[in-house]
């Protein structure tokens, strides 16, 4: 007997769905047209993470990486792993409108590939199908590295602009995108997109907003600031970038024009090593002010590896502040 599934989205919508018992809630929800965050399907990417917040179910396999202990024991589900034994309410962090929008898969060209330091590749693609991506600025998309079947996650450090888009990629040694647009990467070669992907993205900016990069994490907060920059905001925004070394700070230009572009934006970076001739040293966390937490009454963004979204997360509990909401994407190093 099918059972009842209601999806809570964080714009107040409320959508029902039937699922039957052997097949899992995000299966169900595809089968009826309502596209909630999904990738991987295995239980290991977390991106379907989802609170359940009443109702029978049970679990299948998944890795801790992508739902920990302690979020399961807070009712976080994954719903490519869940499957309801009764009538279920669970609350989707993203907006209904985003889970309307369906994934697409399109080719694009490459228009450039520009090495931006030692540990970082800048990579635009141009196609008129990439207008055709409907994405929400902090989203990723998974790029299929061409003469292979393997995709990697970005995220999109760019709004689409006549056919053009770009991503920030970090340069792994030996790894396999690393090694192609590094070494046999032209223009005019093709690319396949799938996505969007994600629930890390610009929400309504209702309140002040506390923005947190590391390393190649600062792709997704150069989109947001494009669309900040053209539809501006009443309240004020600052971003913390964090980098290992010097050599790696990168974009430092394109956040000057989107402090003089935005009037309420602000931005520092810091570099971790101790041997760094930068001014600001240590870690994001060191720079982390209580003005910047502004009591709680502020939107947190985070997108970095994950221990320093690990960090973060504590060194904002240690604070004693809970922020109106905390908004997080962690990333690892494929190679």
């Amino acid at each position: 007997m099918p059972h009842q599934i209601a999806f809570r989205f964080e714009d107040g919508v409320t959508r029902f769905i039937e699922a039957n018992p052997t097949e899992t809630v995000a299966d169900a929800a595809y089968r009826q047209g309502v596209n909630i965050p999904l990738d991987c399907r295995d239980g290991a990417c977390g991106t379907c993470k989802c609170l359940a917040e009443s109702g029978p179910f049970e679990m299948g396999e998944y890795i801790e990486d992508a739902l920990s202990v302690d979020e399961a024991a807070r009712g976080y589900v994954l719903t490519c792993q869940m499957r309801a034994k009764g009538n279920c309410v669970v609350q989707v962090p993203a907006s209904s409108s985003v889970c309307r929008t369906p994934q697409a898969a399109v080719t694009a060209a490459i228009s450039e590939v520009r090495q931006l330091s030692p540990s970082t590749l800048s990579l635009t693609l141009k196609d008129a199908s990439l207008d055709k991506l409907a994405f929400l600025p902090g989203q990723y998309v998974n790029l299929q590295v061409p003469g292979t079947d393997q995709t990697r996650a970005y995220s999109f450090s760019s709004l689409v602009k006549d056919g053009t888009v770009s991503f920030l990629i970090r340069n792994v040694p030996g790894g396999l995108m690393s090694g192609y647009l590094t070494g046999a990467a032209k223009p005019g070669d093709r690319m396949t997109l799938t996505g969007p992907l994600g629930t890390f993205y610009l929400r309504g900016i209702q309140r002040p907003l506390l923005l947190l990069a590391g390393g190649t994490g600062l792709a997704p907060f150069t989109a947001m600031l494009e669309k900040i920059a053209t539809e501006g905001s009443a309240h004020p925004l600052h971003l913390i970038y964090g980098v290992t070394h010097d050599a790696d700070l990168v974009e430092m230009d394109r956040l000057a024009e989107y402090a003089e572009r935005i009037p309420n934006f602000s931005y520092a970076a810091c570099v971790a090593s101790p041997d760094s001739a930068y001014p600001n040293k240590g870690y994001v966390t060191h720079h982390i002010t209580p003005a910047h937490l502004n009591d709680g009454d502020v939107d947190v963004y985070l997108c970095g590896p994950p221990p320093m979204v690990e960090a973060v997360s504590q060194f904002i509990r240690e604070c004693g502040v809970k922020p109106a909401s905390f908004h997080h994407e962690k990333f690892a190093a494929s190679a």
